[in-house]
């Protein structure tokens, strides 16, 4: 579309998109509101993509760290460093701007990298849980049954899965042919909001719900498995003991990152489908500030990390010390006191 915002005339844009018969009404800010706004998502989008870049290199470089639970967490960190990366530049010009100006192409792609990299998020999330679970409850047989080759496993379905579902619904006629009685008609031109069907919000729900219920059950039973080995550690070896010990502050570690997960996402999940049984009421200022609290989950694995993983602090400290270009680096032991 080459249309162009509408002009007042004195000079200053008019509250609509663009020139023509209905225009969606474009919320103007004021100058220094705008500029703290685009300000705050680019310190946003930069943390997400640097932390992340970070965990992706760090296990990519260091060969200690090449472990099924690190691919896992790396292919992760992936996720979320070309969420920032792609998405959110676009994200915040529509948030900031209420239109969308980059044509319905980009519109159908932006959607469709969007919902990818979440759902490869949540599903990671999940294996990542599993994964947890086995190397806490099932200790003798862990090395054996969760190896490299099936963390890879995990990693493909990770990304093919929500993939094929979400190309499924934008790029077929599907929701358009069958599902009519479903469709919510776009108000107004000047958005970008593909997924604007009641269907889509019932169907959202379960699709962020089973994953979460199974996270919580797998942690649920990591707990009480893992209070009772520290009832019985002092019975151990002190090599068996201080094994058992990384892996209960491993699970802990990424039992706190699915719950910040459940809180960021729990709120614009909700609100899906509550939009889809009241007509879509949520208004858009509201709605925008319930994705922009999820896209901040995506900065904050690193964060988590950098607080409870040794091996990558020392890893972060190499990497910005340049110690890496030394050809020894890339076989230091991090897990090393």
């Amino acid at each position: 579309m080459s249309t162009v915002p509408n002009q007042s005339s004195e000079g200053y844009p008019a509250a609509f998109c663009y020139q023509v018969n209905g225009s969606c009404p474009r919320t103007v800010h004021p100058l220094g509101v705008q500029l703290a706004i685009y300000l705050a998502c680019a310190v946003g989008m930069l943390i997400i993509v640097l932390g992340n870049l970070f965990v992706v290199f760090s296990v990519s470089y260091f060969k200690v760290l090449h472990t099924p639970t690190n691919f896992l967490l790396l292919s992760l960190a992936l996720a979320d460093m070309l969420l920032g990366l792609l998405v959110l530049p676009f994200s915040t010009i529509r948030s900031v701007e209420s239109c969308w100006f980059f044509g319905d192409l980009l519109c159908r792609l932006h959607t469709y990298l969007d919902t990818l990299f979440c759902l490869t998020s949540i599903l990671h999330l999940c294996f990542i849980s599993i994964d947890r679970h086995c190397a806490i409850c099932e200790p003798l047989i862990y090395p054996s049954k969760f190896t490299v080759r099936v963390a890879l496993r995990y990693i493909l379905a990770g990304w093919g899965v929500p993939a094929a579902y979400t190309a499924f619904f934008l790029y077929t006629n599907v929701v358009e042919s069958g599902l009519s009685q479903w469709l919510q008609e776009m108000p107004c031109v000047g958005r970008c909001q593909l997924l604007f069907n009641k269907f889509w919000g019932w169907l959202n729900f379960p699709v962020f719900f089973f994953p979460c219920l199974i996270m919580i059950s797998l942690y649920v039973k990591i707990f009480i498995v893992a209070t009772r080995q520290a009832q019985q550690i002092s019975t151990l070896s002190k090599t068996l003991a201080g094994a058992v010990k990384l892996e209960r502050k491993a699970a802990k570690t990424l039992g706190i990152a699915v719950g910040i997960y459940l809180l960021c996402w729990l709120p614009f999940t909700i609100d899906t489908l509550i939009d889809s049984l009241l007509n879509f009421i949520t208004p858009p200022l509201v709605f925008d500030i319930f994705i922009w609290f999820a896209y901040f989950n995506s900065a904050c694995n690193p964060i988590i990390y950098v607080f409870s993983y040794r091996w990558f602090r020392k890893a972060l400290k190499l990497i910005l010390s340049w110690e890496i270009f030394s050809l020894r680096t890339a076989t230091v032991d991090l897990y090393q006191e």
